[in-house]
């Protein structure tokens, strides 16, 4: 294993043992690096490298610290990794986006709230029944980011949240080549908040399928 490697673990063996936890400061670096039985320049190079991935926040003057390990920021790095996707690869982004959030939207069924369905209505009434492409595309990653975070869970919504970004140029590409995008993402958009005022989680996921499968066949068809 090298250096740099064996110094990551060993922080690391620290974080899930709970020796350190989320906002604890790292003991002095000379401290550390002898605790842990590294160099100085290893455990430097450890810090910097997790900090990078949002495990480690070093503070210039006042010392490194554990992070919140909040899942929304340690997912920051799924989102820089993801813009680097080949076009080739949206397909595959998409088929993990139909696996993920229609699970999503159904457990948003239960948990969404009626001020959250009233406004997501609202967005949908001031985007009317004729949007520009450009228009619709920010109004469905709103409109999608609205009902994940209604889920109730952080890890779910972080995750596609740094998957959505891949399938944008998709999304806009359709609108602008398929005769009838416009009218049918909203007629989908439509049916799904219907499934959720519902409270009917099993057509909520059913309808979100619909919507996200129907990009995906129509990307692939134009491959």
């Amino acid at each position: 294993m090298a250096v740099t490697d064996e110094a990551i673990e060993k922080i690391k063996g620290m974080i899930v043992s709970g020796a350190l936890r989320p906002g604890d400061r790292l003991p002095k670096e000379s401290e550390l690096a002898s605790d842990l039985g590294l160099s100085r320049n290893s455990l430097r190079e450890a810090v910097r490298a997790l900090s990078l991935i949002r495990i480690l926040d070093v503070r210039q003057g006042d010392g490194t610290y554990v992070t919140s390990l909040d899942p929304q920021l340690l997912l920051e790095a799924l989102s820089f990794v993801v813009d680097f996707h080949r076009d080739d690869t949206v397909l595959e982004f998409l088929a993990v986006r139909r696996i993920l959030e229609p699970a999503a939207t159904a457990m948003a069924a239960l948990r969404i709230s009626e001020q959250q369905l009233d406004a997501l209505t609202a967005q949908l009434d001031k985007l009317g029944d004729a949007p520009s492409v450009e228009e619709l595309v920010a109004c469905d990653l709103d409109f999608h980011r609205g009902i994940v975070q209604s889920s109730g869970n952080s890890v779910l919504c972080s995750l596609l949240d740094g998957l959505s970004g891949p399938t944008t140029r998709a999304r806009i590409w359709r609108g602008l080549t398929q005769e009838d995008a416009v009218s049918r993402t909203l007629h989908e958009h439509r049916a799904i908040l219907g499934a959720l005022r519902d409270r009917d989680g099993e057509a909520a996921r059913s309808w979100a399928t619909v919507h996200i499968a129907s990009v995906e066949q129509w990307l692939r068809s134009t491959l």
